[in-house]
C-alpha cells in the first residue's frame, strides 16, 4: 500500500537554482530539517535529460552478458545484477566519472554508439558541474568559501527497477542512507517510488516526480562533515506500479585521500565534534562489515 503524504510539513521542499541569491536560506533549512530536497530551473536542458534516459534504457536492455563487462574489481562500482536480495533491481556505474579515460573505459565495456556517447559524455559533464556548483553553495551557507568538493570522485549510475504488476506494494531499494557526501538524482519523471524518512516523526514521505527536476540527497559524510548541521536522508524506494522504473544518479563520494571530518570553523563551545573523521572507503566497508545501511555513522559518534 502506497503511503500518502499528510500532514504539514509533508512534501521536500523545491529550490528554485534561478533565484539560488532568495532561497540559499530556504536551502539550507532543506540541508538541516529534511537531508533531501527537489531542484527547479537548473542548469541542465530537460531534452538532455530524456536524451540520458533513452540511452541508460537501452543500456539496461542489453544482454546479461554485454552488462557483466562493466567490471570493477569492488564490487557496487560497475554492473549491479539482480540479486535474491534485490530481484527487480540492476544498475550500471562509472566510478570516478570525471577521472581521466573513466567514461571511454566505461564506453568501450558496453559498446556504446558513436551518438549515445556524445548524450552520456554532455550529460556526464552538466550534472558534474553541478554537483561542484551545489558543493560551492553548501559552503556559502555555513559561512564558508571554496571548492568543497574539487578532485573528489564521483560515481555516475544508471538503475533500472524490473517492477512487474506482482511487485506492486513491495520494495525495490531497502531503507538506507548514501554512505557518501551528496547525491543528485534524476529520478523517473513518471513512475514515483522514492519515499524520504522525515525527520521529526518517522513517517515515510513520497517523492512525488515532477518532471524536468533533479532531487538531492545528503549523505552521511555530508553530517559527519557539516558536525550535525546537515542531515543524512533515510530513503527507500516503493514499487507503486508494475512498469520499469528507471533512475539516473551523480554520487559525490568524498576526497581521494585522508579523513572526511568536521573543518575548525564549524566546531567551537557550542558545537562541540560529534563524530570521528573517517576516509570514505574505510565508512564504505565499515557499513557492509556492521551491515548497517542506515546506522554506522552512530559507530562515529563521539562519546561526551
Amino acid at each position: 500500500m502506497v503511503m500518502q503524504n499528510m500532514g504539514m510539513g509533508s512534501c521536500i521542499p523545491v529550490i528554485d537554482m534561478k533565484d539560488f541569491s532568495g532561497q540559499s536560506e530556504k536551502l539550507m533549512e532543506a540541508c538541516r530539517d529534511w537531508g533531501c530536497f527537489r531542484i527547479v530551473n537548473h542548469s541542465i536542458p530537460v531534452s538532455l535529460m530524456m536524451d540520458m534516459k533513452a540511452v541508460s534504457r537501452s543500456l539496461l536492455d542489453l544482454p546479461l552478458e554485454v552488462k557483466l563487462r562493466n567490471s570493477h574489481p569492488v564490487q557496487g562500482k560497475g554492473y549491479t545484477p539482480r540479486n535474491k536480495a534485490s530481484p527487480v533491481f540492476e544498475g550500471l556505474g562509472c566510478y570516478d566519472m570525471a577521472a581521466p579515460g573513466a567514461l571511454e573505459n566505461f564506453f568501450d565495456q558496453l559498446c556504446v554508439t558513436p551518438q549515445q556517447r556524445e548524450i552520456i559524455s554532455k550529460y556526464s559533464k552538466a550534472i558534474h558541474e553541478l554537483g561542484m556548483d551545489m558543493g560551492r553553495k553548501l559552503l556559502i551557507g555555513l559561512g564558508l568559501s571554496g571548492d568543497l568538493f574539487n578532485g573528489w570522485p564521483c560515481q555516475l549510475r544508471i538503475n533500472k527497477y524490473n517492477y512487474t504488476p506482482e511487485y506492486v506494494g513491495s520494495t525495490g531499494a531497502v531503507l538506507h542512507t548514501d554512505p557518501g557526501f551528496l547525491t543528485i538524482l534524476q529520478d523517473d519523471e513518471i513512475i514515483g517510488g522514492l519515499e524520504a524518512v522525515h525527520k521529526e516523526t518517522g513517517e515515510y514521505i513520497p517523492v512525488d516526480p515532477i518532471p524536468g527536476s533533479l532531487v538531492v540527497n545528503l549523505g552521511d559524510l555530508a553530517q559527519i562533515w557539516s558536525n550535525g548541521r546537515l542531515w543524512s536522508v533515510k530513503h527507500r524506494v516503493q514499487c507503486y506500479e508494475g512498469r520499469v522504473r528507471l533512475s539516473i544518479a551523480l554520487f559525490v563520494l568524498g576526497p581521494k585521500d585522508g579523513a572526511l571530518g568536521a573543518p575548525e570553523e564549524l566546531v567551537d563551545s557550542e558545537h562541540p565534534r560529534l563524530y570521528n573523521p573517517m576516509n570514505f572507503e574505510d565508512y564504505r566497508m565499515l557499513r557492509i562489515t556492521t551491515r548497517s545501511p542506515t546506522g554506522a555513522i552512530e559507530l562515529l559518534r563521539i562519546k561526551s
